[in-house]
């Protein structure tokens, strides 16, 4: 008896909750009813301003214009006069067909899209006549501007959002526009800020007649977050200039932070062309240029050969690995003269470490790389490579750095499988693989790995990862990981001789002594990468001042030939930009101005470099590449 009461009692509580969920829900809770009278309400969506985006020094590179979307309630449409909007909007009768046929499609939707980013002129006059088209309203957008032409491929742009953006993340609804490429897409959830909207109570013929519950449902858009970047948009500016037309990339770091100071890739394009009413034009141009100038060579060309500026990363490990002394010597007639050959250029022999990357011997790196893949240590090839590979990794090569851009690539480095497919298993040797002591063969490396590397060595082995943010809002606050020290496992007393000898390769007549700058001591390493579609890269890593360095640089054009000739001019130039503000060195800027890779023939401008400063990467005419090529 006394469960049976329990039981009723039970069913007496839920039901008494239930009607009182019911009563609040009608009677006094009426924000229900507004969905559930969903087609009593237009709802106009409110779209925040964009966070602004900063250079390090505090100019605004992306800012905010207003514009303004034309928006119309399908159900409301009346007699239209098409030959009117031709005019307020100035677009053909066509035009205006094809978008009322789209919004008749839309016809069950309380709102849609009639023309979109409408210039205020055109807006001001279509305010004059509004009266005359019920159902037709303007939504607020911003439009990004840019008070500079720097950075396309660095800040990147908005767009419209596609299906696929929608299904992924509701948030967006057909008509948003979303961050597409570089610090707008990477740092999207920032700068967005938060939609907020108005709602309208309709009448019965479906005219707006006020706003419902005097607003009280009603939410206000909030703007994005203001973002500092680490660009430097003097040095961006003056970088681009320089690299015009050449196809490569330029990246320079602040080996004290791993903020990224100025990062190009060339051909480049001018982010206002993807803003505004012809941006979709000028996409597809972008896009259909076979110079790829929305490919962001500086962290995406992940196949370019490092060349002769990867002999410092050999160097170091052959200290870390005990194969040789900063007095070790080995001679050099004309190349490494072992196997099918490596050649080199003419300079003085013997030489020891410093001295073998002043002048770039590729024979001597070959006699380390071999130390170290033939070593005793190791039980086989296999672990020696894999050793070799581990180290190199160290320096950030073959793995992404993690720099706060879409899109960063991995690079490239063998693996012994590799080997065992191409020769067999077991059937290789040192001698197999001797190019990876240059930098050639199986080591592909993007810009900003090479520039990462430079600032390891600049800061005598560790790094930070590579970031294109400063602070973020008023917190300022950035992810923690871009302050821990990344070490590359080479003890800091091993770097002296290969800083001397980058140090020897600029200001003591070594392979990028025509660059020297003028109270500056730049450390650099050149770099020839054999290009097997054709002319031969330029390569140029430096950092400077030798001592508490400032800047990191490092230069990739390509099919520009010897590295002292292009890449190494480039980097000073953006070396003393930013240490100096002036440019002492104008007989190498007016040089570099006037170079036009892309439209003439290479040879008719390049200057003839004294043979000091010839350093090649290839090897004897009667060998090539090794087998694996």
């Amino acid at each position: 008896m006394i469960a049976y009461r329990n039981i009723i009692l039970i069913i007496a509580a839920v039901a008494l909750a239930l009607i009182a969920k019911l009563f609040f829900i009608q009677v006094l809770d009426d924000s229900y009813g507004i969905t559930a009278a969903n087609n009593a309400f237009r709802y106009e969506v409110q779209y925040p301003a964009r966070g602004i985006i900063y250079d390090r020094r505090g100019e605004a590179l992306v800012e905010n214009i207003t514009a303004y979307d034309i928006m119309v309630a399908p159900r409301e449409i009346r007699n239209i006069d098409t030959a009117e909007l031709c005019d307020i909007f100035r677009i053909s009768h066509s035009e205006i067909r094809n978008i009322l046929k789209e919004v008749r499609r839309n016809r069950n939707y309380s709102s849609a899209p009639f023309l979109k980013q409408v210039k205020p002129e055109n807006f001001a006059v279509f305010q004059e006549r509004a009266y005359r088209y019920p159902g037709f309203y303007p939504v607020v957008r911003t439009l990004r501007a840019y008070p500079r032409n720097i950075g396309g491929n660095v800040l990147g742009y908005i767009q419209e959002v596609d299906t696929a953006t929608i299904r992924r993340n509701p948030y967006y609804k057909p008509g948003d526009y979303a961050g597409k490429s570089g610090m707008e897409e990477f740092y999207e959830d920032v700068l967005r800020g938060r939609k907020g909207v108005n709602i309208y109570l309709r009448d019965s013929r479906n005219r707006v007649v006020e706003s419902y519950g005097e607003g009280r449902y009603d939410t206000a858009a909030v703007p994005g977050i203001d973002v500092v970047s680490s660009i430097d948009a003097d040095l961006q500016e003056y970088a681009q200039l320089l690299m015009q037309n050449k196809l490569g990339s330029a990246v320079a770091i602040e080996p004290a932070t791993g903020e990224v100071l100025a990062l190009v890739s060339s051909p480049t394009f001018d982010p206002a062309e993807l803003s505004g009413e012809n941006r979709n034009r000028n996409y597809v141009m972008l896009q259909r240029n076979p110079s790829k100038p929305l490919f962001n060579r500086a962290i995406m060309s992940w196949q370019n050969p490092p060349g002769s500026v990867f002999k410092v990363v050999n160097g170091l490990i052959g200290l870390k690995e005990g194969v040789l002394t900063p007095e070790t010597c080995y001679s050099c007639a004309g190349g490494y003269p072992y196997g099918r050959g490596v050649g080199c250029h003419g300079h003085f022999s013997p030489t020891n470490l410093k001295q073998a990357i002043m002048v770039s011997c590729n024979a001597y790196f070959c006699y380390v790389f071999r130390n170290l893949i033939d070593s005793k240590k190791y039980i086989n090839l296999d672990s020696a490579l894999m050793a070799w590979r581990s180290n190199v990794q160290g320096f950030g090569f073959a793995r992404k750095l993690g720099v706060d851009l879409p899109g960063e690539q991995m690079g490239t480095l063998p693996l012994p499988r590799n080997y065992d497919r191409i020769h067999g298993k077991s059937q290789w040797k040192s001698l197999s693989i001797i190019s990876l002591s240059i930098g050639q063969g199986e080591v592909g490396a993007t810009t900003l790995q090479l520039a990462n590397m430079c600032a390891t060595i600049a800061n005598r082995g560790f790094y930070y990862t590579p970031h294109i943010v400063k602070s973020i809002g008023k917190s300022g606050k950035i992810d923690e990981k871009y302050y821990e020290k990344q070490y590359c496992g080479v003890d800091p007393n091993l770097f002296a001789p290969v800083v001397e000898g980058m140090s020897m390769a600029v200001n003591s007549g070594g392979t990028a002594w025509r660059v020297r700058l003028p109270d500056i001591e730049m450390c650099g390493k050149t770099g020839t990468a054999q290009n097997p579609h054709g002319e031969n890269h330029s390569v140029f890593v430096c950092f400077a001042p030798k001592d508490e360095p400032k800047i990191a640089v490092a230069v990739y054009v390509e099919n520009a030939g010897y590295g002292a000739s292009y890449a190494a001019p480039i980097a000073a130039l953006m070396v003393e930009k930013y240490l100096k503000g002036t440019i002492s060195r104008t007989d190498l800027e007016q040089n570099m101005l006037a170079i036009d890779l892309v439209n003439k023939p290479i040879r008719r401008v390049a200057p003839k470099p004294a043979r000091s400063e010839v350093e090649t990467d290839t090897e004897h005419a009667n060998g090539g590449q090794h087998d694996a090529i």
